[in-house]
């Protein structure tokens, strides 16, 4: 009887199109991997990715070829880009944990020998400006309540304490912040990736895409050389920009307009709204359940649940979730129900929601005209007036950049402007969500966004909401707590 082997093949030994062929002649051959690779060359792989993987569209292949790629010197707007593949790996430059210096920030290629481009760096210097003044009094506000512990070093004690006051001031950090993202990738993914931002409205994406492609071709110069902007993205988002439907356009806010105003844009203050679930979702999750580990067909699984009182179905829900740790990862039969929510949250909270790519999110460009948050940090500090006027001189520049260009407007939009988006996901996601956003070392904004979340699906679904571990507080509580005017 073959004695059982696993080991690597190594991108040391073997480059990312060799170990794809490898794994995928397996199919075919029954020699090992090992000796499978040993009769391979670059050359004879990038023959069979020529052959399979193009001529024939055999694309899964290009899933083992994997690349890890560096972005340095990034917009954050451009990283949402760079981010916006599910199937890939990325770790971010944290606002939370690091300082942006003076000239930390990129200038959009649409604005070159434009006129509005020196007006442009003014407003993106005012802004920073702020930011490095605001992050003094923050930090002895800090200081005062968070006093160092008996025996404890510099470094530790600025450690503990950086975030609280760093998390704060990056409400003023425009979307025009430069910033590093390291991502892992395959090959697949990569080659879809590269499509999107060759067709991307904005050019710095663009540019970037370019690079990628340049960077990619040196390690699968098969595999993704044929990744070229893709005319259904470009004719598409052209097409619907020219539409004349009223509903799409934002009213402008009147100046000095916060979140607390947002009524004034959307008609209402209704900042979380769950616009879609299954109303049977749960006795759907309890019939899957009950589908994986018996012989039943679907049907009569799901007439059974209907068929047990609430006592029975809270028996069932016990047995499927009552052993959860924080650790553990919920069955998969949570997937068959889904929630959609229209959301309004800050700049700051959407690029740690993003993040959940588990989750399908349309998020709608960035914007000035949906008010901003206040941090209650950055009142009690005495920095507020200096706050808004940061806030207002960005949305006044924000309206001369949208006249020109409504994609370059982006750039000058800070953290703490709110921004909407629309995002369905299932309940494992949600657990995921709700638990990893709500603890107590997340940051407040998002916090906020997860426990109002979370109410919302409890309230419709308290049958198995209810085993999610969530940090003991609410939402109305971060927000009087958090905030000067949400």
């Amino acid at each position: 009887m073959p004695e059982r082997e696993i080991y690597l093949l190594s991108p040391r030994a073997l480059s990312p199109e060799t170990i794809a062929v490898a794994f995928a002649k397996t199919s075919r051959s029954p020699e090992s991997f090992r000796a499978i690779a040993a009769e391979l060359s670059d050359e004879k792989s990038a023959q069979f990715h020529e052959k399979w993987v193009v001529g024939y569209g055999h694309a899964s292949v290009a899933e083992h070829a994997v690349l890890h790629i560096a972005f340095e010197n990034v917009s954050r707007l451009a990283i949402e880009s760079i981010e916006g593949n599910r199937l890939a790996s990325y770790t971010e430059k944290s606002t939370r944990y690091q300082k942006w210096g003076q000239n930390d920030f990129t200038i959009p290629p649409e604005l070159d020998g434009h006129s509005l481009c020196n007006e442009y760096v003014e407003a993106i210097r005012f802004l920073f400006k702020t930011y490095a003044e605001s992050l003094e009094p923050v930090r002895s506000l800090i200081l005062e309540r968070f006093p160092r512990r008996e025996n404890e070093k510099d470094e530790a004690w600025d450690r503990r304490i950086r975030s609280k006051y760093v998390d704060v001031c990056r409400f003023i950090l425009p979307a025009a912040s430069l910033a590093n993202v390291g991502m892992t990738a395959n090959a697949r993914v990569l080659e879809n990736m590269i499509r999107k931002m060759l067709s991307h409205e904005l050019a710095e994406v663009r540019q970037i895409g370019e690079t990628v492609k340049e960077v990619a071709l040196g390690e699968t110069p098969t595999l993704v050389k044929y990744a070229d902007a893709a005319p259904y993205l470009v004719e598409t988002i052209q097409e619907i920009n020219k539409l004349e439907i009223g509903v799409l356009k934002t009213p402008v806010l009147p100046s000095g307009a916060n979140i607390g105003n947002l009524e004034l844009a959307n008609g209402n203050r209704e900042w979380c709204t769950l616009v879609d679930y299954d109303k049977g979702g749960e006795k759907k999750i309890l019939a899957a359940s009950l589908y994986r580990f018996g012989e039943m067909n679907y049907v009569d699984a799901l007439a059974y649940i209907k068929s047990l009182d609430e006592s029975e179905q809270t028996k069932l829900a016990a047995s499927l979730l009552g052993r959860l740790s924080k650790f553990d990862v919920p069955l998969r039969e949570l997937e068959y129900t889904t929630y959609t929510f229209d959301l309004v949250m800050d700049q700051g909270a959407y690029a740690e929601f993003k993040r959940h790519r588990m989750m399908t999110q349309t998020p709608q460009k960035l914007t000035t005209q949906l008010g901003y948050a206040t941090p209650l940090l950055i009142t009690e500090a005495g920095f507020g007036s200096q706050y808004e006027a940061a806030m207002e001189s960005a949305a006044k520049m924000y309206e001369k950049l949208y006249q020109f260009n409504p994609n370059v407007a982006q750039y000058v939009v800070p953290n703490g402007f709110n921004r909407r988006v629309l995002a369905e996901f299932n309940l494992r996601e949600a657990f995921a969500f709700c638990q990893l956003r709500s603890a107590a070392n997340a940051h407040f904004s998002i916090r906020r966004v997860a426990q109002r979340m979370y109410e919302e699906m409890a309230r419709v679904h308290p049958l198995l909401t209810k085993y999610m571990k969530l940090y003991d507080e609410t939402w109305k509580g971060v927000e009087e707590s958090y905030f000067t005017e949400v």
